[in-house]
């Protein structure tokens, strides 16, 4: 321990780290101008701002950029429609299903015949991006195929012909 009263031969002086201290600062402040620090601009150029705007709430980027969906709940729905009108989906119409091997699958040539599980005369799938929404028959219209959409699937069938 040492007497507070009495400083320590080993240990600089107090006073005199204080003064390096004091200088260095004033050579610092000498050297670099208020005016050419950029954070003392930052901040005298917020402080302004703040002084010159009233006190608010910001406002999110959000609502500026997008609109409001709860609002007009009579065009609501023709609205939220809209949105979703030109986004593209890939519609296939299924004659039927099979289950092949490998080797048989190799064994194809033009000409072959694939025996498929769905009948003669029976609905095809109609499949808006894999999943299954109808069934319809086949038509012709201007030498070309089309579908004749027979019956809407719920979604509690579709979940029963998924399981077949």
């Amino acid at each position: 321990m040492t007497d507070p009263n009495k400083p320590d031969p080993n240990k600089p002086d107090q006073s005199a780290t204080d003064d390096d201290w004091a200088s260095a600062m004033a050579e610092q402040g000498d050297a670099a101008p208020a005016e050419d620090d950029p954070w003392a601009e930052a901040l005298a150029e917020q402080a302004e701002s703040e002084a010159e705007a009233p006190a608010s709430q910001p406002e999110a980027a959000g609502s500026q950029v997008f609109k409001p969906l709860d609002k007009g709940q009579g065009s609501g729905a023709a609205r939220d429609l809209e949105m979703v009108m030109d986004i593209p989906v890939k519609l296939s119409v299924e004659l039927g299903r099979t289950r092949i091997t490998i080797k048989q699958l190799l064994e194809l040539a033009q000409g072959s015949v694939i025996e498929l599980e769905g009948l003669a005369g029976e609905p095809m799938d109609i499949l808006i991006n894999g999943y299954l929404i109808a069934q319809g028959e086949v038509v012709v219209v201007d030498d070309k195929y089309g579908i004749r959409v027979t019956e809407i699937i719920t979604p509690s069938e579709r979940v029963q012909k998924l399981n077949r």
